[in-house]
């Protein structure tokens, strides 16, 4: 898989960590995420750039990274197509991927240690969708929402 991989400034540490667990398992990583010199320091910048690389096909995943997993979290779901998922925890990661089919994983460089980080994303990277059609029903309704459909 190709797995984008953006960050702001809070999120650099965890993001060279993200890289060296894509490369641990066998991903191939496109880094949309803050570099040193550049002026940008703003997470819906790097949200975005990874988003639009995953809707567009470009990256098959993504894992966005800033202070607190929060705001870059935000900014990309703003995309279409987009199903991130801020998590903290191996547990929520897990379920994002097999109930929601997330599609990026957002953490936070303050919140989340390079160590419980990695088993977070290795988590995310490795646990497929269910395709139980409660599940892909819901999927649907998002899709639904994304569009400006209304629920009933």
């Amino acid at each position: 898989m190709k797995i984008a991989i953006a960050c702001d400034p809070a999120g650099k540490v965890l993001a060279e960590a993200m890289k060296e667990v894509c490369a641990q398992l066998g991903h191939e990583t496109v880094y949309l995420g803050i570099n040193d010199g550049d002026t940008c320091r703003d997470y819906p910048v790097y949200g975005v750039r990874a988003a639009k690389a995953v809707a567009d096909g470009k990256c098959d995943m993504g894992i966005i990274l800033c202070g607190t997993g929060v705001g870059i979290s935000m900014a990309a779901n703003k995309v279409p197509g987009i199903r991130c998922c801020c998590c903290s925890d191996v547990y929520s990661a897990k379920l994002s991927r097999e109930h929601n089919d997330a599609n990026i994983l957002s953490m936070g460089g303050r919140v989340v240690a390079p160590e419980a980080a990695a088993l977070i994303a290795r988590t995310f990277l490795e646990t497929p969708f269910s395709g139980v059609d409660r599940h892909a029903a819901r999927i649907r309704m998002l899709s639904d929402i994304e569009q400006g459909k209304a629920l009933e």
